[in-house]
């Protein structure tokens, strides 16, 4: 059963969604604000998340963010607020979809049919355990072996996310200069090198011998833990 995560801090909203989506047999988990929609991701992915721009405690594209950074699960965005600006950001943010209020349930139920089709199986992990850190992607949160708080700039944080999420993969330097820097910056290797030797001073436990981050040289760049 497809499983669908359902934030929005309107509980009549969430319950009419959750009455309409049950029927025709999705799973479906709700939350009323972000903090609580990050957790329940983190515990059991969803297989989409239908997320509300104004929610009490974190703004939805802070959400967005927070779940793109570990998961590639579809995320179709519900707002009022329907200027190109505040589209544009929660695309950019990584959402797949935006649907403005008021709109129809079959509409709506038609985009959540694209966005599973579109989507593909995945191996999304919120949290990471070695024996030196535990990384957790959804709250941003890094720690060391004794729980001390290990802290990174959002430019090391986002290079780490593209590097977890391809867990064992080798992603080359355009993409990974693409995706933390943006398109202008696909030649800037030197980027690369800076941030990265940044990010062993403070996750590896021998920098000069990386055991998790590893260079392909002239290549790119792998996660493996």
């Amino acid at each position: 059963m497809t499983r669908i995560l359902l934030v929005d801090d309107d509980t009549h909203l969430l319950r009419a969604l959750r009455i309409n989506l049950t029927a025709r047999r999705y799973e479906v988990v709700t939350a009323a604000d972000g903090t609580t929609a990050l957790a329940l991701a983190a515990r059991t992915p969803p297989d989409l998340a239908i997320i509300d721009l104004g929610l009490p405690d974190l703004d939805g594209v802070t959400v967005v963010e927070g779940l793109r950074g570990w998961t590639q699960t579809p995320i179709i965005v519900l707002s009022a607020r329907d200027s190109e600006a505040a589209k544009v950001a929660v695309l950019d943010a990584g959402a797949d979809d935006y649907v403005t209020k008021p709109f129809g349930m079959d509409e709506l139920l038609a985009r959540i049919r694209a966005a599973l089709r579109r989507a593909t199986p995945g191996t999304d992990i919120a949290v990471i355990t070695t024996a030196d850190f535990v990384l957790d992607l959804a709250a941003k949160r890094l720690t060391g072996s004794s729980g001390e708080p290990v802290r990174l700039t959002p430019t090391e944080w986002h290079l780490l996310e593209v590097l977890v999420r391809n867990r064992d993969k080798l992603v080359g330097h355009r993409q990974l200069l693409q995706e933390v820097w943006g398109p202008a910056y696909e030649t800037e290797t030197n980027y690369l090198r800076v941030h990265l030797a940044n990010l062993r001073r403070k996750i590896e436990p021998q920098p000069a011998r990386p055991r998790y981050l590893i260079t392909e040289p002239g290549i790119g760049y792998r996660f493996t833990a």
